[in-house]
């Protein structure tokens, strides 16, 4: 059933827990990198996270920076991988804890208010298509980060197969992909057919520093990056860059304008990294 709810964007996902090049644990998933997107956006925004309680600490400079804005629920478990990097351009992931799924309990939970929100599965179980339908019955519209679409739930060296149920597309709004998993998801080229073929109205595919296409409607528009940040690591620039493209579209913001806001924000955010070395989530 839809209920009231007012303009904005609510992110969902998982808490992770990042070991990056053999480094002490940081803080990851999308909640971890949203913040910042959300701010920049202005307007309405939320993030709930899920994660174990005994790793809740880890994330308290999160809650510390963003307040009201960060909603952390218990879990039994806590995502978490292992990222390892042969350059700034290539790393080898692995899965070393597949984090909670999302379900009726979880939802109410959360509680989202907003009309629309964004999904930001680390795995393929994170958000089961039912959980998919239950937000678009509660009036949402759905943004879905297709990392969720090719990783599989399975421990060891991360998996990317385009082996997802169908109805996973059924109730979305936007799908962005990152290159890589548009060539999973198409089995080769992205291209206008295989959007087509998808059915999902609104689907932004990244290439990185090289921009975004905005496939609506059977047309297909290039988006430029704002500017090149070079040398420097990239996890979570994709939650960034999403979450800053959702909100912008809560907000109204035609979908062109929305990548060409989000990828300021991505490159504003890179360049900081550039004097500290590491990706700063909070």
């Amino acid at each position: 059933m839809s209920r009231e709810l007012v303009n904005g964007v609510t992110v969902l996902g998982n808490l992770a827990i990042d070991v990056i090049n053999g480094a002490p644990r940081t803080p990851g998933g999308c909640a971890s990198f949203a913040g910042v997107a959300l701010q920049a956006a202005g307007g309405r925004g939320r993030i709930v996270a899920m994660g174990a309680e005994q790793d809740h600490t880890l994330f308290a400079p999160l809650r510390e920076r963003f307040g009201d804005m960060v909603t952390i629920l218990p879990a039994d478990r806590t995502s978490g991988f292992r990222l390892d990097y042969e350059d700034v351009d290539h790393r080898r992931m692995s899965v070393d804890a597949i984090g909670p799924v999302w379900g009726r309990a979880e939802v109410e939970a959360a509680d989202p208010d907003t009309t629309w929100v964004h999904l930001a599965p680390l795995l393929r179980t994170d958000f089961p298509a039912e959980t998919l339908a239950l937000l678009s019955e509660r009036g949402h519209r759905v943004a879905y980060d297709g990392q969720g679409l090719v990783r599989a739930d399975r421990l060891g060296p991360l998996v990317e197969d385009s082996h997802f149920p169908a109805d996973l597309l059924t109730h979305l709004d936007i799908l962005k992909l990152a290159e890589d998993e548009a060539v999973v998801v198409a089995d080769g080229e992205f291209d206008a057919a295989v959007a087509a073929r998808l059915g999902v109205p609104e689907i932004v595919v990244t290439y990185g520093s090289e921009g975004c296409d905005i496939h609506v409607d059977g047309t297909v528009s290039r988006v430029p990056a704002a500017w090149r940040v070079l040398d420097v690591q990239t996890t979570g620039a994709g939650d960034m860059f999403t979450a800053c493209y959702v909100a912008n579209r809560a907000a109204g913001a035609e979908p062109t304008r929305a990548a060409e806001l989000a990828s300021e924000l991505v490159a504003r955010e890179l360049e900081k990294r550039l004097h500290v070395g590491s990706p700063d989530p909070v």
